[in-house]
This record gives C-alpha cells, structure tokens and sequence, in this order.
C-alpha cells in the first residue's frame, strides 16, 4: 500500500511573533533602506509595531554576540540581520563578511532561534544601492520574508 508523502514547508501563516531587527550603523546610506524593506514585509504580513524591536549594533562584526544576546534573550521567535560589507582595497572585506557569516549561523545553531541574513557582502557601492530597492530588489524584505517563513515552519515541527 502506498503511502502519500507528507510535505511541510513555512509560510506566511502561522508566524505570529517577536521580530528583532539587528541593523548596522556602517553603511548606513544603504542599510537604513534594508531596515526599512524588512520593517515594511513585516507590517504588510500582519507583525505589529510592538512586536518589532530594532537594535543597532556598529557594523557587522558585531553581529554575532549581539544576535548571541538577543537569541539567548528568549524573547524573539526570529532575528533579522541587516548590514552591508563592501569591499575596499584590503583583506579587511573577507574578515568582517566571514566571521559575520559563521558567527550568526553559529548562533542560529546553537539557540535554535532563526536568523535571517540580511547582509549584503558586495564588491561595490553601487552593487550594494542595487541590492537595497532599485534593480536587484531588496534584500532587507527577502530576509523579513525568510524570518516570518522560517518562524511559520518551526511551528509547524
């Protein structure tokens, strides 16, 4: 006798919750536009005001213990992490943009709390502008999206 295969996938329902916003204050011309991107996917799928808490954290590097602290918080169902690392003329790029990638997923791991990566890792300033709401779209609603699906999906575990 066969058997149907159960199949179980986020989506925009059942992710009701607390929202933290982990933004940096490097970049700023670019990552305020990310904040705001996040800030509207969260309010258009039903999140409200006060369920939405915004830390600003230096730069990206920073990153890590400060989404360690919120995770271990208990107070978010998910994180969403918002910067921009851009690359200049030194190695300082690879550093910053890879400790903030394997911080973060560390601590998503490690506290079983969602983060969503919002960083852009980009070569050039107008790389980053496009990836912030003009041609590429914007990243900081595509991390908002991928916290409300992920938190839809744990709850549904």
């Amino acid at each position: 006798m066969m058997r149907s295969i159960k199949v179980i996938e986020g989506d925009f329902t059942n992710s009701q919750g607390n929202y933290a916003l982990l933004v940096s204050r490097w970049n700023s011309f670019v990552v305020e536009s990310l904040k705001n991107g996040a800030l509207d996917t969260l309010r258009r799928k039903g999140i409200k005001e006060e369920d939405i808490t915004i830390y600003y954290a230096p730069g990206a590097f920073e990153f890590p213990i400060t989404a360690q602290k919120l995770a271990q918080s208990k107070k978010f169902d998910a994180i969403i992490a918002l910067g921009a690392v851009i690359r200049g003329g030194t190695p300082h790029f690879e550093y910053v943009a890879g400790e903030c990638t394997k911080g973060l997923a560390q601590v998503s791991l490690n506290t079983s709390v969602p983060i969503a990566f919002g960083v852009l890792t980009v070569d050039s300033i107008e790389q980053a502008i496009e990836r912030c709401g003009t041609k590429a779209g914007n990243k900081g609603c595509e991390a908002a999206e991928t916290a409300l699906e992920m938190v839809s999906l744990l709850n549904k575990i």
